[in-house]
């Protein structure tokens, strides 16, 4: 069961933060009202939202998720991929340390975003990706290991149209995954039950299950009739102003 989330209101300079997406510039004013919906359906999924003010010095910062990886033991922050991200991990530290009385880190070389991190139980999938590093996962895989867990490696390098891993999948539950199309026959998902989404729609893989509700992006039908098909109580959102930042759902809290 997830209690809590942290999330970080989007500054005055969201739109200047790094983006592949070449969607055109978010409106600040509609991505508030998106960021403000967005935790009212944490609240309506049983959690109880730890907002951050907004950081002017980050305009990436709305992105908690991508400084830290939660787990039942501790708070491991992360040392992201871009440069221009790195100093939103001091700035998340102090409220973690309110909430997690271990706190480790990712140390250089190793580069490694949350947004590449899946997990699914007792099992964590690690993304390779632009933003994440072999020594990266490496550090992360072993302190994994020492709480118990266990993990795989996924290199995504080279499926275009995703940045981070959770950007074309998600753990559902009951040994489901939602997978895009060119990661749904990898060899590292073996054993799980596949929920396939459309390339068509490939941006609703980035959905969270938080108890018993699924948040997804809004206005891709096939992926909800999907989710709903299996039982799934799904809460739709706007969230189009952060995926002109290549954000999601995922990216725009840290759950635990």
């Amino acid at each position: 069961m997830f209690t809590r989330a942290i999330v970080r209101t989007p500054g005055q300079n969201f739109a200047e933060g790094v983006t592949t997406a070449n969607l055109g510039p978010p409106v600040l004013a509609t991505a508030l009202e998106q960021h403000e919906k967005y935790c009212l359906a944490l609240e309506l999924c049983g959690l109880r939202v730890c907002l951050q003010e907004a950081d002017g010095h980050f305009p990436d910062s709305t992105f908690v998720e991508d400084v830290a990886v939660l787990t039942k033991h501790g708070a491991i922050l992360t040392r992201p991929g871009a440069e221009s991200r790195r100093g939103e991990v001091a700035a998340i530290r102090g409220t973690l340390a309110g909430y997690f009385p271990t706190l480790r880190s990712i140390e250089s070389p190793g580069t490694l975003d949350g947004g590449d991190i899946c997990q699914a139980e007792n099992h964590f999938f690690i993304g390779i990706s632009k933003r994440t590093n072999e020594e990266g996962a490496r550090q992360l895989a072993e302190m994994l290991r020492q709480e118990g867990h266990t993990t795989a490696f996924v290199n995504i390098k080279g499926t275009k149209g995703i940045l981070h891993l959770k950007s074309g999948i998600a753990y559902l539950g009951d040994h489901r995954l939602a997978l895009i199309q060119p990661l749904a026959s990898r060899p590292e998902f073996a054993g799980y039950d596949i929920v396939p989404v459309d390339a068509e729609e490939a941006y609703a893989a980035n959905c969270v299950r938080l108890n018993d509700r699924v948040i997804m992006a809004a206005g891709y039908l096939r992926s909800e009739a999907a989710l709903r098909s299996l039982g799934c109580d799904v809460v739709p959102l706007d969230v189009s102003k952060f995926r002109k930042m290549d954000g999601g759902v995922s990216c725009l809290s840290l759950r635990f």
